[in-house]
Formats: C-alpha cells, structure tokens, sequence
C-alpha cells in the first residue's frame, strides 16, 4: 500500500505569513507617549545628588587620612588609636548612608517608570494615576529627609573630629621620653 501525500509548503507558509499579519493588525497600535518627569521633584534631585556625592568624596578622603594616621600594631596605650577606628567607622557609615541616598534615587525613578507603564497599559484605571501621585509625595518626603541627614552627618563628621583631632593626629603618647 502507498501513500500519497501532497505537501503545499507555499500554503502553509502564507497562512503562518497571514497570521502575522492578522495579529498586526488586532494588537493595539504601538504608543509612542512621553510621559515628563515630574519636574519639582527632578529640580530637588538635580540640587540634591551632586550634595550626595560630595560628602560621599569628603568621607573617603578623611577615611583614607584617618587610616593613615592609625600606627602599626604594639602593646601598650591603644586608646587613641581605638579613637581613631572608631571615628573611621562613623566615617565608613556615613558614606554608606550617602550611597543609599544615591540608590534611592535611581530606585525612585525604576518604581515611578513601572507605574507609568500600567498607566499607559490601562488608561482606565485611576489606581495608577493616583500611585503616581502618592509616590512623588513620597519621594519629597523622603529628599527633605535626605537633605536634613546630610546636614546631621556634616554636624556629626565635624563634631567627632574635633573632638578628639589630638587623638586622631597622634593615637600614641610619648610616655616612653619621660620615663629616663
């Protein structure tokens, strides 16, 4: 017994082609729909971030001074040089708060990005619109907030510096002179 079979490969590539096109032609039109920033909160931003980044620059500077400042390790009086680690790692944490502030502002703008989206995906649904909303009033709070922390840690560096500036310069006494 023998089979016959007629294979069209012309047809079948046109009915795959066509349903391409019936497809093109029942999907949405592609929105090309720019959607600006809200501009109040970018003109915080654009004062705020290079503020950010400049205590992030004066920290690594007085960490790497004050690193190089600790002496070798010896027995004997270390109580200047716990001083100067413990000034170092206040130092360490504020720029660690500085990058989160960084990071949160990026972080802002992918979360305001994705909302957007929905927006546009369902125009009809005033939840998204209203998100938009709460989450600019949110992002304002949250840069004054970030711009009173950056005057608390400028407070903070400087009155640990000063404080104990003779113990940071030199951890160590000189004891050993007075002792012959």
């Amino acid at each position: 017994m023998m089979f016959t079979m007629t294979v069209e490969p012309s047809n079948k590539k046109r009915k795959v082609a066509d349903a391409h096109i019936n497809d093109a032609k029942h999907t949405s039109p592609s929105l090309h729909v720019h959607v600006p920033c809200n501009k109040y909160l970018l003109q915080v931003i654009e004062l705020l971030k290079p503020k950010i980044q400049t205590l992030m620059e004066k920290c690594n500077t007085v960490k790497m001074w004050i690193q190089l400042l600790i002496p070798r390790i010896e027995d004997g009086n270390n109580f200047g040089v716990s001083i100067q680690e413990e000034t170092l790692s206040e130092v360490q944490r504020i720029e660690g708060e500085a990058a989160t502030f960084l990071d949160q502002i990026s972080r802002y703008y992918i979360t305001r990005g994705k909302i957007v989206s929905k927006i546009i995906k369902y125009p009809q649904l005033d939840d998204y619109r209203q998100a938009v909303v709460e989450l600019d009033e949110k992002e304002f709070t949250s840069l004054r907030l970030c711009c009173c922390e950056l005057r608390n840690h400028y407070l903070s560096l400087h009155d640990t510096i000063t404080k104990n500036l003779d113990k940071i310069k030199k951890p160590r006494t000189n004891n050993a002179d007075s002792l012959y």
